[in-house]
């Protein structure tokens, strides 16, 4: 008989033992994978944010909670717009509403008319807001499409019904899904004068993008730039605070989980110390029955890890459906995220069995055969 065949043949036997830590392995390797997913999705959507403004990097407030508390004043503004190698500084206002319950989270943006070019704005139908129009907003074509709205139709945002006067197009998904609304009259809904949420700048060609934003820093260490999604902890904590968990809950599911299939596999042991003697007593070395435990463990495990990140499938798509997460969370399954899923499964057998395997094989065969 070979080892693999001893393998399933013990596996089966004991099919209560295997299917509790197979089941153990699965909700670990669900639990992380889950996490993984939501928090590359939740990075995607920054990303996504950022790139509207059609720009080189994005300026914001340092250290902020939340991406859309970060706050530059029109001073600090025009400072970036004077640094050398700026070509063009856009500053924008934006804010999340609760339009209807399939937009919990509709996306407004502030910005002057004479920016919208410059942000990569393009009018598609109708014409742009007036500079100080109070009532007037411009939505992108997919919003006009998923509300039913044309140029001329009243829509309710920013505290007020508008007329659309316009739609418009920016080629980036969230930014055809936004509404934008004149500067001043979203400054004033949120009672915040003479402020911007994110700075969009371009370079002017030929410069260094990275001196240009060490430039911005050095003069103004209160902000912080971002280019990548990755870069995007820097002005919100709650992505890093995310990341952390999703890290810490990757070591906390390796150790919680050896542990259990260690227990489980240790108390197998006192049940097979007899089978063990045998094995050693027809010529078994040491190191093929620690081989044997272990490759039971990493058996269990495979299929464990299989189970979980299909569990995570549905436990993420049920995340997707929520109100508080529709439209704002798209997940994002990556190579990595199932790969971490397997080495997590496979960590924990590999740890939890290991103990048990080594005390296998120091058994004698005559101390195991005497074993009642």
């Amino acid at each position: 008989m070979s080892l693999l065949t001893l393998v399933l043949t013990n596996i089966w036997a004991k099919k209560a033992r295997s299917l509790g830590i197979a089941l153990a392995i699965a909700l670990a390797v669900m639990t992380v994978v889950t996490l993984v997913v939501v928090s590359r999705g939740l990075e995607s959507s920054a990303a996504e944010v950022l790139a509207i403004g059609k720009s080189d990097f994005t300026v914001a407030q340092k250290g902020v909670s939340d991406i859309l508390f970060s706050n530059i004043d029109s001073d600090q503004l025009r400072r970036i717009q004077r640094t050398p190698g700026v070509q063009r500084a856009v500053g924008v206002l934006l804010e999340t509403e609760r339009i209807n319950a399939a937009n919990p989270l509709f996306i407004e943006i502030g910005i002057a008319p004479t920016d919208l070019q410059g942000f990569g704005v393009t009018v598609v139908t109708g014409r742009p807001y007036g500079a100080t129009a109070s009532h007037e907003v411009m939505l992108g074509w997919r919003a006009a499409h998923n509300l039913g709205l044309r140029v001329g139709d009243r829509f309710h945002g920013n505290g007020s019904w508008n007329t659309v006067v316009g739609i418009f197009s920016t080629g980036i998904s969230y930014g055809d899904l936004a509404a934008m609304f004149p500067l001043p009259a979203v400054q004033s809904y949120n009672r915040v004068p003479d402020s911007t949420t994110l700075v969009f700048v371009k370079t002017v060609p030929g410069y260094r993008v990275a001196r240009v934003e060490r430039a911005i820093t050095s003069d103004q260490p209160q902000l912080t730039t971002i280019r990548t999604a990755s870069q995007f902890g820097r002005a919100d904590r709650n992505l890093v605070f995310l990341q952390a968990a999703t890290t810490g809950s990757t070591v906390l599911a390796v150790l919680i989980g050896a542990v259990i299939v260690g227990n489980t596999m240790l108390l197998s042991l006192f049940e097979r110390t007899r089978e063990f003697g045998l094995l050693r007593a027809i010529g078994w070395s040491r190191t093929r029955v620690v081989w044997l435990v272990v490759s039971e463990g990493v058996v269990l495990a495979v299929a464990g890890s299989i189970i979980g990140v299909g569990l995570s499938f549905a436990a993420t798509a049920v995340l997707e459906s929520l109100p508080q997460l529709a439209g704002v969370l798209h997940a994002e399954y990556t190579q990595g995220a199932f790969l971490r899923g397997i080495f997590i499964g496979l960590g924990m057998a590999v740890i939890g069995a290991l103990y048990p395997a080594l005390r296998a094989a120091n058994l004698t065969p005559l101390q195991a055969l005497s074993h009642e």
